[in-house]
């Protein structure tokens, strides 16, 4: 007679212990990233006290938090915030509606890959500031022709990384699902869907560094006088570096903020992908 191993069930002790581990890991990414940023600036402000570079092009990390401060107390920064985050959002947005199903497309169909892939490879390759000239000429300067150039520069990534995860999916695990009598749908949405998933992620990833430096050239070539690109601009003319590295520190948290948020999107929707870094 053939018995059945069930493995133990688990007691409540051990579930609380295992959530008591994720939070003191979490506070110790937390603790680590605090003591990192603080020793950074800390070197910073006293690098710029030393005068070791000329405080024109590098301020105080003080100086610098109070042009930021200053900035959005008296309404200079929020306007242009909200404008290229605005922007920013929408044309991501846009990338992942067109860029998720082409390149998913293009991975499951030879055809499609045959067709499209001649194109979708040259406009990754092409650089974007190319693209601004005729941008103007046809949009002229404005927020058509800024939303454009996100929406150019974020697509193709998500389009090729979609396309890579399709192309690498385990023909045994396609194999299977045909044995077990799934059908092409099925297999689609059961196996490819969620093997391609990680890349999908990676590919969006891409998408907003790339859709950034869209952004941010659209915003200094493109003209229109709004967003983070101008007021970036217009700080390294008035050579006000305080608020020049506050538009950086700006820019930077908006892309650490988006990166974080895609990872905490990939943890609900693909939990495996933790299992498997542990």
């Amino acid at each position: 007679m053939t018995e059945t191993i069930q493995s133990p069930a688990r007691t409540d002790g051990q579930q609380i212990e295992t959530i008591e581990v994720s939070k003191f890991a979490r506070f110790k990414s937390v603790g680590i990233t605090v003591v990192n940023l603080t020793i950074f600036f800390t070197i910073w402000e006293l690098v710029a006290r030393a005068e070791v570079i000329n405080s024109l092009f590098f301020p105080r990390a003080t100086d610098m938090f109070a042009a930021l401060f200053n900035g959005f107390a008296d309404g200079t920064i929020w306007p242009q915030l909200s404008h290229s985050l605005t922007n920013f959002l929408i044309g991501l947005a846009i990338s992942a509606v067109i860029g998720i199903p082409v390149g998913l497309l293009m991975g499951a169909s030879k055809v499609a890959d045959l067709i499209l892939s001649p194109y979708v490879w040259a406009m990754t390759s092409l650089p974007r500031v190319a693209l601004i000239p005729l941008l103007i000429l046809i949009m002229g300067f404005g927020n058509s022709m800024q939303l454009t150039i996100i929406v150019l520069s974020a697509v193709f990534p998500i389009m090729v990384n979609c396309m890579a995860g399709v192309k690498t999916v385990e023909p045994s695990l396609v194999r299977a699902g045909v044995v077990f009598g799934a059908s092409r749908p099925q297999i689609y949405l059961k196996v490819i869907l969620p093997y391609t998933l990680p890349f999908v992620i990676s590919g969006v990833n891409q998408g907003i560094a790339r859709g950034l430096v869209g952004m941010l050239i659209g915003e200094l070539l493109g003209g229109g006088g709004n967003g983070l690109g101008f007021l970036l601009d217009r700080a390294g003319e008035q050579f006000d570096a305080p608020m020049l590295y506050a538009t950086l520190i700006l820019l930077a948290v908006m892309s650490v903020g988006l990166v974080q948020a895609m990872r905490w999107l990939e943890q609900r929707a693909a939990p495996w992908r933790d299992i498997s870094r542990a």
